[in-house]
């Protein structure tokens, strides 16, 4: 198979056509759309190819055959109809008020009016102009009108700090959007995408007969690449990578179907030949850090939240769980569905080490105060685990929390919570990309901590004592039975208690047994 260019950064299916760029093709999932329905909501994280999906959606329906050659639209579809498209997008730049969202509107829908040869009446008034637009354009083409919105929420979610100027973007789209339930009678398909799923009543009051996909199985793949993308589409650039390693730092996104790779991580990795977290270190928001701090979270157990769908859909200015957040943003995934009295609810878990390990490393930078003595401490944990030199790793951690300055302390809400120092201790293994396992359930209960590396395994509690270790975390570890599970591994178990002072701001107690299982 001859080697093609990597699309990395294209988001124009003519371009990646005509470039001869690799593809994977999404066109039957068009198809299904079309022949399933109307109107259509999908949420995926930035950077997954929602774009992309949209410009296929476009070029299909003005009927640009030559572009479809070899892919599974061409056969299937008419291309003797032409369909009016109009097309919305709020991906680029920042609108940072209202008065700017409607500027950005009106500009919008002057391109459209320009390209369809239909200039509005009003240019002033957005809503009647958009409304006029879907109305002229169906009665001069003589055919229904198709209208595909891309990133329809990313004027409110830039303001997400400035909970004002969200609501007045958010009330501001809210207009718009009720335009398209209004002129149904002139649309012949519409298609919104965005990051976060808003609810209808906040948002989508005036537009409740849009079908939402986002957690719908048969539409799971719908963006990303599946195993077998990767295999048939970008085989050729595969060889020298391990393809374990791929699937562990960047497949593992779920929507209750088939799991799927970030796109934007596995060309990144092609073209520069090595493992990072680049989607991580280029779509993170900085609100969500902030966000995190503020609840106070408990690092540990991020990867094993539990939703219900309500929840997961529950976003509006101001009121936002943080299962909803990290689902929505794609720092978590759905691991499994389950139905409960009628109900559905949903197990979270990072979708793969990409997240998992560039979360932590950003979360450990935030919750500390020096991040070049982070990457020393992370450095110097590696080479004492490999070790198996405990004593060192007290000292290690005894010598990092005592290092963080007092006005530090005093100055971050995050650093009196009580679960700080588990947090940032979890953190560090975490950060090194390891294999943990936070509160591990047995019928004992839940253990804090389970770590397994180089053929070994690591149980950790941690406790808060007032000042002085008084040896609890590991007797909690043996009284309960946590070990048990592991005996006649094979593998040595080190039961590990780490107890910590909130008023000397340290490590008091790191107690270490170890079995032989």
């Amino acid at each position: 198979m001859p080697r093609k260019r990597l699309p990395i950064g294209i988001q124009t299916f003519r371009k990646i056509r005509e470039d001869d760029c690799y593809y994977v093709d999404k066109t039957g999932f068009a198809l299904r759309l079309i022949e399933e329905g109307t109107h259509y909501f999908l949420s995926r994280p930035r950077r997954f190819g929602k774009s992309l999906f949209l410009d296929t959606l476009a070029e299909l329906f003005s009927g640009n055959e030559g572009l479809f050659q070899g892919l599974e639209a061409h056969a299937r579809w008419d291309w003797g109809r032409r369909f009016p498209v109009i097309r919305l997008s709020f991906g680029g730049g920042v609108v940072q008020s209202r008065a700017e969202l409607d500027r950005r509107i009106r500009a919008l829908l002057h391109d459209n009016a320009e390209r369809l040869g239909l200039p509005c009446r009003d240019p002033e008034d957005p809503v009647g102009c958009f409304a006029e637009l879907i109305a002229r354009a169906h009665a001069e083409h003589g055919e229904r009108v198709v209208v595909l919105v891309d990133e329809y929420d990313k004027p409110i979610l830039d303001n997400l700090t400035r909970p004002d100027i969200a609501r007045e973007a958010r009330d501001g789209l809210r207009n718009l959007y009720s335009v398209i339930k209004d002129n149904d009678a002139h649309i012949r398909f519409a298609f919104l995408t965005g990051v976060s799923k808003f609810s209808k009543v906040s948002l989508f009051s005036g537009l409740n007969n849009l079908r939402d996909i986002t957690v719908s199985a048969e539409y799971s793949a719908i963006c990303g690449y599946t195993e077998a993308d990767l295999d048939q589409v970008f085989a050729p650039e595969l060889a020298g990578l391990d393809r374990d390693l791929i699937r562990a730092w960047y497949n593992g996104y779920n929507w209750t179907g088939e799991a799927v790779y970030n796109p934007f991580g596995v060309l990144l990795l092609l073209q520069e030949r090595k493992f990072r977290a680049w989607w991580f270190e280029t779509a993170t928001p900085t609100f969500l850090i902030d966000v995190l701090t503020e609840r106070q979270t408990w690092l540990p157990q991020l990867g094993q939240l539990q939703a219900d769908a309500a929840l997961l859909s529950a976003f509006d200015v101001g009121h936002i769980s943080t299962e909803a957040l990290l689902w929505q943003t794609g720092y978590l995934t759905i691991d499994r569905e389950e139905e409960i009295f009628g109900e559905y609810r949903y197990r979270l878990r990072y979708p793969n080490r990409e997240v998992y390990q560039g979360l932590t490393n950003s979360l450990l930078q935030a919750w500390t105060a020096d991040a070049q003595a982070v990457l020393r401490q992370k450095q110097r944990l590696g080479e004492l685990l490999l070790a198996n030199d405990f004593a060192g790793m007290e000292a290690l951690f005894t010598a990092f929390f005592a290092s963080i300055p007092h006005d530090w302390y005093r100055n971050n809400p995050i650093a009196r919570y009580e679960g700080y120092y588990a947090s940032v201790f979890y953190a560090y293994f975490a950060s090194l990309g390891l294999d943990l396992t936070p509160e591990e359930s047995s019928n004992a209960g839940r253990l804090d901590m389970a770590l397994r590396f180089n053929g070994q395994v690591y149980l950790f509690e941690f406790k808060v004592v007032e000042l002085a270790a008084d040896g609890g975390a590991l007797a909690q570890l043996k009284e309960r039975g946590y070990a048990d599970r592991y005996i006649g591994s094979g593998q040595p178990i080190h039961l590990i208690g780490v107890e910590f002072s909130r008023e000397q701001r340290r490590v008091v107690g790191f107690d270490v047994e170890t079995l032989h299982g």
